[in-house]
């Protein structure tokens, strides 16, 4: 886990370089009103590969299904950053919804994507049936994503529905938008 420090691009003037206390519980934080921090995780192993929708599963499965957040009866949405040669740089959970549905914006997968330097993503997201056919969210969400990608020239390379392979009708346990033409 690391913390991501933005720097806006004015000049700070005197009581903007000292520190202000925020308002929480955590002793010892502080903001100054021209940074911004965000939360990344950081992959533990850098030479995880993403070309298939069974290795993005497999990366799920070491990766996001071992969050302490992490509650498979709930949708969670993932984007995985990537280098040039497709190895997974980072990954941050950029939405948790309900039991069928999760609500996620082009802004919020790529804010971690633009901060990290990513030259590629994929995107996840589990179906808590354990079905991973996609639904006509799943499509649209899918299509706008593959605009704004197309707009930052950050590649989006799939999108893989997890579920669970006793709940699949293929016996996969997972569904790529790549590999069903729609990317």
């Amino acid at each position: 886990e690391a913390a991501l420090v933005l720097f806006t691009p004015k000049q700070p003037n005197n009581h903007q370089t000292q520190g202000y206390r925020m308002p929480t519980h955590q002793p010892g934080l502080f903001t100054i009103p021209h940074i911004k921090t965000m939360r990344v995780s950081e992959a533990e192993v850098f030479d995880l590969r993403c070309s298939s929708a069974e290795e993005v599963a497999r990366i799920w499965g070491d990766t996001v299904a071992k969050e302490p957040i992490f509650d498979p009866e709930k949708e969670f949405f993932v984007v995985l950053c990537l280098t040039r040669k497709n190895r997974l740089k980072s990954f941050q959970i950029v939405s948790i919804g309900t039991l069928s549905s999760s609500l996620v914006h082009p802004r919020e997968v790529l804010r971690p994507a633009i901060a990290h330097a990513a030259a590629a993503i994929v995107v996840a997201h589990n179906h808590p049936s354990g079905d991973p056919s996609p639904s006509s969210a799943d499509i649209q969400v899918t299509r706008q994503l593959r605009e704004a990608c197309r707009t930052v020239g950050i590649d989006l390379l799939d999108h893989v529905v997890i579920g669970d392979p006793r709940h699949d009708p293929t016996g996969k346990g997972s569904y790529s938008f790549r590999e069903a033409g729609l990317i």
